[in-house]
Parts: C-alpha cells; sequence; structure tokens
C-alpha cells in the first residue's frame, strides 16, 4: 500500500479530544483522481466521494491501539473491499475519517493515493493492507 499522508487538522483534533482512536469507528472514503484529497482538508464532507451502491463495508476493525515507551501504535486490521451487483469505481484515493465524533462530524485522519485510477468490476476485491506494524505511529 502507499504512503500513508496526514490531514493537518489531524494532530489539532488529538489535541482537542476529538479521537478516541482505540474505541472509535474508523472508515475508508474512497475519492476518484479529479477529487483528491488534500493535507487541508479536515471533514468528510471537504471530499467528493464515488458512489458505494454495490461496495462491501467500509468500516475498519482496529486491532490494538496502545503505547510502549511513549511510542503511541494503531494497528488496523486490512480491510477487503468487494464489488458486487455491479462494478465500483473509478477511483484513486483511499481516505480514512472516524465516523464517531459529531462536532466535528466525520474528521478525516489522512490518505493514501493508490497511484492511479482503479475500478472493482463485479465480483472483484481490493485489499487495502494497513501496516501490521501500526497504521498509525506517534512518539
Amino acid at each position: 500500500m502507499a504512503a500513508f499522508n496526514k490531514i493537518n487538522a489531524f494532530v489539532e483534533n488529538l489535541a482537542e479530544k476529538v479521537h478516541n482512536l482505540g474505541a472509535d469507528q474508523l472508515v475508508v472514503a474512497l475519492t476518484a483522481a479529479a477529487n483528491a484529497p488534500v493535507a487541508t482538508n479536515s471533514v468528510l464532507a471537504d471530499l467528493t466521494q464515488i458512489s458505494y451502491t454495490n461496495l462491501s463495508s467500509r468500516n475498519v476493525t482496529t486491532s490494538s491501539s496502545s503505547q510502549t515507551s511513549g511510542t503511541y501504535s494503531l494497528v488496523l486490521a486490512d480491510l477487503t473491499l468487494t464489488a458486487s451487483g455491479g462494478s465500483v469505481g473509478p477511483f484513486r484515493y483511499i481516505a480514512l475519517y472516524n465516523d464517531t465524533p459529531t462536532s466535528p462530524a466525520d474528521p478525516l485522519i489522512g490518505w493514501y493515493d493508490y497511484g492511479s485510477d482503479l475500478t472493482l468490476a463485479d465480483g472483484e476485491s481490493l485489499t487495502i493492507d494497513f501496516s501490521a506494524s501500526g497504521a498509525i505511529t506517534i512518539a
């Protein structure tokens, strides 16, 4: 998977108790190349998402949220997105956001760039491979 790109507002949201990364529901959003996320976006409403009509669940499972010797690590289970009943896409960017907070609603955390547009045909899958050592590390 491509490198993680942090949303600038994520840092402030951490400091101001918007996120509880160990308990909140994280979700991925998909956007096309023409609607690329940028570091200055702050909430999901800033992005133009693709249609999810034929897509499996986008909810991410948190495997662990812990710190050791002052370094925090959020480990997320890999997520497999599957098209069923028709195609999904095209999309290029996979944004990670927190679906739990209401103020601000759906704050963005960061995004990954797939590198080119991708369309999943009916029955095809894409696995989002979050790092086994931690999708997010704060030292």
